[in-house]
């Protein structure tokens, strides 16, 4: 549990709200601004493993903007030369969130060509032109290269 909390010690705070297309989702790296206390609670049921532990995947809350305050941590190799994995927020531009992540929806498949695809709804922030409780909502694909580090996102349809 301590490496989860120094490891979520490098998440980024929300700037001011903005808009942005489903398909503009993005990660960036993890910064020395982060604090532990934007784990979704309950932390047993917003967090999972990986890869045999190798791949960690957190749902983090920021509560404001309250429009873009969730985004996603993930951990995962290469590690870097003190051993420590790469931590990366996937998010929108400007180091936004989304409105909302059902993380409990989340599925899991590995590709030994391509990684771990993790497939979890995502939702953007309502806009006048949504209809009904499922408008904004969309499956974002992360595939997690562990050979390489990189990280793919995209809309799955």
């Amino acid at each position: 549990m301590n490496r989860l909390i120094a490891a979520t010690l490098c998440v980024v705070t929300a700037p001011a709200l903005a808009q942005a297309d489903p398909q503009d989702a993005t990660t960036y790296p993890c910064d020395d601004a982060t604090r532990a206390d934007v784990i979704a609670e309950p932390w047993e049921q917003n967090t999972a493993t990986y890869a045999d532990g190798r791949v960690r995947v957190t749902l983090l809350d920021y509560i404001e903007p309250a429009g873009a305050a969730m985004k996603l941590l993930i951990l995962s190799p290469p590690h870097d030369e003190i051993g420590r994995r790469q931590c990366r927020i996937v998010g929108v531009p400007d180091r936004q969130g989304f409105y909302g992540i059902d993380f409990a929806k989340r599925q899991a498949e590995y590709d030994p060509a391509t990684g771990l695809t993790l497939t979890i709804p995502v939702r953007q922030y309502p806009t006048e032109n949504d209809q009904g409780e499922d408008d904004g909502w969309f499956q974002l694909g992360i595939t997690i290269d562990q050979k390489t580090g990189d990280i793919a996102l995209q809309e799955v349809r």
